[in-house]
C-alpha cells in the first residue's frame, strides 16, 4: 500500500467508533481507497498527533468484530505498510471512542513509547519461519534412539487396549518428550544458522505436536535475502525430515510489547 510524505491532515468529526489498526510515523500519507476491517469495510485514515500518527477505520461498535476477512484486513494492511516504513501494530479488535481519545489518550500519553519503538524497528521487518516433522522420519528417529519404545511397540502390539493403558502413556510420554528435546536442538540449529542475517529472535510456542521450529526474526531490509539462504540451505539438509516454510516481510509482531492500552476497549 503506496505511502509518502505529507503534512496535511483534513478535519473529521467524532465517529461512533474508531478502530486502531497501528502507530506509525506522523509524516505519511495514505493512498486514498485503503480499506480495512468491517462489513461493509470502512476506509482507512490517519489520525495524528505531533510526529505519530494512527492508523484507523472507522466502525460501528454495535457489529462485533472477529469474521476471518476481518482478521485478514487487518494483517494485510500493517505488513503492507511494514515493507515501506516502521509501524508499531496494535492487538486484533483494538477500538477506541474517537479521534481525540485516539490523539490525546493513545498517542499524545504514549508520545515517548512509540518514537524509540518506531526509531528502534526503522529499516527492520519480520519474518517468521515454521517447520514441521514428517511424522514418519521423526518417530523413526525415536525408534532408533530409544530402545524402550521398540519394546514398549512390541507389548502394546494388538494387545488389548485397557490391559495395556500403563504402557500405552509411558510410550506416548516417551515419544513426547523426544520430539520436544529434537525439537529444541533444531530451534537452536535454526537460530545458529540464522545468526548472521537477524537483529533479534523470538521463539513461538509450537501450534502443533508435529512442529519442529517455529521462530520470527527481526530482519534488517537489506539482510532478508541472506536469510532466505540460510532457510533454503537448511530445507535441504532437512529434506524428507523438516518441512520448512519462511514467511514475510511482516510487521512486527514479535517484536514490541503491547503498547499500553487504557484508551483502547
Amino acid at each position: 500500500m503506496p505511502v509518502q510524505a505529507h503534512d496535511a491532515q483534513a478535519p473529521r468529526s467524532a465517529p461512533t467508533g474508531v478502530y486502531v489498526y497501528g502507530i506509525l510515523p506522523g509524516d505519511i500519507e495514505l493512498e486514498p481507497g485503503t480499506t480495512g476491517v468491517g462489513d461493509p469495510a470502512a476506509e482507512v485514515r490517519l489520525v495524528r498527533q505531533g510526529d505519530l500518527a494512527a492508523l484507523v477505520s472507522d466502525v460501528d461498535p454495535a457489529e462485533p468484530l472477529g469474521r476471518p476477512e476481518d482478521l485478514y484486513a487487518h494483517r494485510e494492511l500493517l505488513d503492507a505498510i511494514a515493507t515501506e516504513m516502521p509501524v508499531l501494530p496494535l492487538r486484533f479488535g483494538a477500538v477506541v471512542t474517537g479521534d481525540d481519545a485516539v490523539a490525546n489518550e493513545l498517542l499524545g500519553a504514549h508520545h515517548d513509547e512509540f518514537a524509540t519503538a518506531l526509531g528502534q524497528l526503522e529499516g527492520h521487518v519480520e519474518y517468521v519461519v515454521r517447520g514441521r516433522y514428517a511424522e514418519d522420519a521423526i518417530l523413526r528417529e525415536v525408534l532408533e534412539e530409544n530402545p524402550r519404545v521398540a519394546r514398549l511397540g512390541e507389548q502394546i502390539k494388538d494387545a488389548d487396549p485397557d490391559a495395556t493403558r500403563g504402557a500405552r502413556m509411558e510410550l506416548g510420554e516417551i515419544i513426547s518428550n523426544a520430539v520436544a528435546a529434537k525439537r529444541a536442538q533444531d530451534t537452536a540449529t535454526l537460530i545458529d544458522a540464522a545468526a548472521p542475517s537477524v537483529a533479534d529472535s523470538v521463539l513461538r510456542p509450537p501450534g502443533h505436536e508435529l512442529d519442529a521450529v517455529y521462530t520470527a526474526f527481526l530482519v534488517a531490509e537489506d539482510a532478508a535475502k541472506d536469510l532466505e539462504k540460510a532457510v533454503r540451505r537448511l530445507a535441504r539438509d532437512w529434506e524428507g525430515r523438516i518441512e520448512l516454510q519462511l514467511t514475510g516481510p511482516l510487521a512486527a509482531y514479535d517484536f514490541v510489547g503491547a503498547p499500553d492500552q487504557a484508551a483502547v476497549s
